[in-house]
């Protein structure tokens, strides 16, 4: 079936799929720094190990992606994105039953992050950008990023309100819940798989051919380098902010609220972001959201928090959360076109998550070796904004490959 081809209604529901699917995965996992305090005292953890078990989980994720995405541009986003679900919810249960460190990283750690390889962003992104025409495509990734942003608004006061009442493991069990409803969503956001799929003008292109013609090009590197930024200041801030709260004597639902206003706002930055790049510069946008980022760490940190400040800060995270992901994802189709946009993108978001591996592990390490998280959010502030400087001057010309099939 052509793009063009497909009615309104196959086309939302494609869509919609897709959202929810990225929503519900995404909304669990940036809710992990919720359990910390419980899990370090119930299951004899320390949070050098919880740290860990979640740094696992995003170098899994990242290890894993271009193959995942390799398996989805030769197969369909259906049967991964199935299995996803059935994974995430063996490492759901993992956690739930676990009496060890090395069983609650089994769970948490390697489980969930195959898992969100398999159901979040890349394969959502790629489900959108082959269902929607090229002039559409920015805007629409975007709008799926944003609506796959109000999984925290759910997930994190589900979790905290489940904590408080009930306790961690029956937080756990409603998780298990939603992973139920990410069933119908993967199958739905499978439907993308009747679309042809486009093979160009020019000569095949084989993965391997496709992988070194990125690979030799030096914005593709630069985009991939950046993006490890993204993920450390993201996963540090999910990680380890509802600690930094409670050291700080702040009320438990400060960090669970602060969460949720992430998400929320996630919606509007995703949408904007996907708007703009259909109208602007891609790369300066993307290197702006880098350094907005780092100077709203720089301000929040520097001072003793407040629920107020801290309610900013996350409102003003929030709107430079995901919004990098339909510039990236616009960027590689731009360089490379459509045929293995989840093979390319999954490189590319091995090197986010090597950065959120940094984020999640390291700053659990400053914080257990040095008792405080200052060195961990300097640190993050001064590579954020040299990455976005950095991303501002990289090289969009298309492959002559690309070039070649514009012109013809």
């Amino acid at each position: 079936m052509k793009r063009e081809h497909l009615s309104r209604a196959q086309t939302l529901l494609i869509l919609a799929g897709a959202a929810t699917m990225l929503s519900l995965a995404m909304g669990m996992r940036q809710s992990w720094g919720l359990f910390q305090p419980h899990i370090i005292r119930d299951v004899g953890i320390t949070a050098a190990d919880f740290s860990l078990a979640i740094a696992i989980q995003n170098i899994v994720w990242g290890l894993t992606q271009p193959f995942v995405g390799m398996f989805a541009d030769r197969h369909g986003a259906r049967p991964v994105a199935l299995t996803g679900v059935a994974i995430y919810a063996s490492g759901l249960i993992f956690a739930l039953y676990a009496d060890s460190a090395a069983m609650f990283t089994l769970g948490a750690g390697i489980c969930i992050g195959l898992a969100l390889s398999c159901t979040a962003s890349n394969i959502a992104m790629n489900v959108t950008a082959r269902t929607v025409s090229p002039m559409k495509r920015s805007l629409a990734m975007g709008s799926v990023s944003a609506l796959g942003s109000l999984g925290l608004t759910l997930a994190s006061p589900l979790a905290q309100t489940l904590i408080s009442t009930a306790g961690w493991k029956t937080a756990i069990v409603g998780f298990l819940a939603l992973v139920a409803v990410m069933v119908p969503a993967a199958w739905f956001a499978g439907g993308a798989d009747r679309i042809e799929r486009d093979q160009g003008s020019g000569p095949p292109q084989s993965v391997s051919q496709a992988v070194r013609e990125a690979l030799g090009h030096s914005g593709y590197l630069v985009l991939a380098t950046a993006f490890f930024v993204c993920g450390l200041q993201l996963v540090f801030i999910t990680t380890h902010l509802p600690t930094y709260l409670e050291i700080c004597g702040m009320d438990p639902t400060v960090g669970s609220t602060a969460l949720a206003l992430v998400g929320l706002f996630n919606v509007i930055g995703s949408y904007l972001f996907g708007w703009l790049g259909g109208l602007y510069s891609k790369r300066l946008l993307l290197g702006g959201i880098y350094v907005l980022r780092s100077l709203c760490l720089a301000a929040y940190f520097s001072t003793p928090p407040t629920p107020t400040s801290t309610l900013v800060f996350a409102a003003a995270m929030g709107t430079l959360w995901l919004g990098v992901v339909p510039l990236v994802s616009g960027l590689v189709v731009h360089l490379f076109g459509l045929r293995y946009m989840a093979t390319l993108s999954g490189i590319a978001f091995f090197s986010h998550q090597v950065g959120s591996f940094v984020g999640a592990w390291g700053g659990g390490m400053i914080y257990s070796t040095l008792g405080s998280y200052e060195w961990a959010w300097k640190g993050a502030v001064i590579i954020g904004i040299t990455a976005g400087l950095v991303q501002m001057g990289m090289n969009v010309r298309p492959t002559a490959r690309r070039l070649a099939e514009a012109a013809a």
